[in-house]
């Protein structure tokens, strides 16, 4: 990969894309104070090298869908394959072998009994069907998230480049009909399937590309994006590697919890900048964490101090991740280097290791 500029005005964009993932880019640099031209070439430059994409994600249990943390132990000569098999999946993200080789772990998708299951998982094995079809695979543990308690619009980490006016106008307006977003499944259409599949792709398709995805006028897009995102079923991404925001080491924590501390580890756990995403689910370990650290000493430092000191926390288990196979949205195919431009060429840094 190419080296690229990355530095205050480029965390400042994703800050920016975070807070609203389909804000233009003249909207966007009126807050940031500088020109529309500027921010463009920074997005395009950043977004063609895989290094930003701004990706819809949808609430699963507002369309009938439940989310699965998974755990695949499997013989190290398969877990490459596996995980390559599995990005290719719909129905997956957050895709990571860890270190070690003998381990993937990964959120799955699935219907959940009380409804059909969606047309896009009808044509071939469902995630599970598939894993006990895998020649290589040993034990699969898999846990259902009952309520994500972190992460939910965005990594604190990567969410502290705009003071607090910046963030109040770029944050997106409430506009159309108020939807109680607790009211449990919505309506869901073929017709938001595919809307959903084009955003999952790239959550800043314009509206030509929407109106030819899904067959409706650019009209009814616009209105059923808004509608989405007011009910909190349509929440917008963006995909960047930690690394450029100095965090090389991430991990993966599994920690056992008593029920009556369940809510007050969670609050806890919310206010910690290093939790990316934390959730409360089913199994022996009733909160999963995925943790974003600097080296192994932050790591070793957030431990024995700041877990150390929650009560209620009985017992943990900690994984390194080797890579992320495949984040929120799909695989993005591989494209070809843009030539670069004379502000690149000024303005050149190493890419984090």
């Amino acid at each position: 990969m190419e080296s690229v500029t990355f530095d205050d005005l480029d965390r400042r964009l994703i800050h920016a894309l975070q807070l609203d993932g389909r804000a233009s880019f003249s909207r966007i640099a009126a807050v940031l104070e500088v020109s529309d031209r500027t921010i463009a070439r920074r997005y395009l430059r950043l977004r063609s090298r895989l290094i930003v994409r701004v990706v819809g994600n949808i609430d699963s249990r507002r369309i009938g869908m439940l989310d699965w943390f998974v755990r695949i132990r499997c013989v190290p000569a398969s877990a490459e394959t596996l995980a390559q098999t599995l990005s290719q999946r719909e129905d997956t993200s957050w895709i990571a072998p860890l270190v070690g080789g003998t381990e993937i772990t990964c959120m799955v998708r699935a219907p959940s009994g009380e409804g059909e299951a969606r047309p896009s998982f009808e044509a071939r094995p469902s995630f599970f069907e598939l894993l006990g079809r895998t020649h290589g695979v040993r034990d699969v543990l898999a846990a259902c998230v009952l309520r994500p308690i972190v992460g939910v619009g965005g990594w604190k980490g990567r969410m502290q480049a705009l003071d607090e006016s910046e963030q109040a106008r770029l944050r997106p307006s409430t506009v159309g009909v108020a939807v109680d977003a607790e009211r449990g499944a919505i309506a869901w259409s073929d017709g938001d399937e595919l809307l959903a599949r084009a955003l999952a792709e790239d959550g800043r398709a314009d509206l030509p590309h929407l109106r030819s995805a899904t067959g409706w006028s650019e009209s009814t897009v616009r209105h059923r994006i808004t509608r989405l995102r007011d009910a909190r079923v349509l929440a917008f991404e963006v995909e960047v590697n930690p690394e450029f925001f100095g965090r090389s080491i991430e991990a993966i924590v599994w920690l056992e919890v008593a029920p009556s501390d369940l809510v007050a580890v969670t609050e806890v756990l919310s206010r910690h900048d290093m939790v990316a995403f934390a959730a409360i689910t089913t199994g022996q370990a009733t909160v999963v964490a995925i943790l974003e650290c600097r080296d192994t000493d932050a790591l070793y430092e957030y431990l024995a101090t700041d877990l150390a000191e929650v009560a209620g926390i009985t017992r943990i288990e900690t994984s390194i991740t080797q890579r992320r196979t495949k984040r929120a949205g799909p695989v993005a195919p591989t494209v070809s280097r843009p030539r670069r431009s004379r502000s690149d060429d000024s303005a050149k840094s190493s890419r984090p290791r």
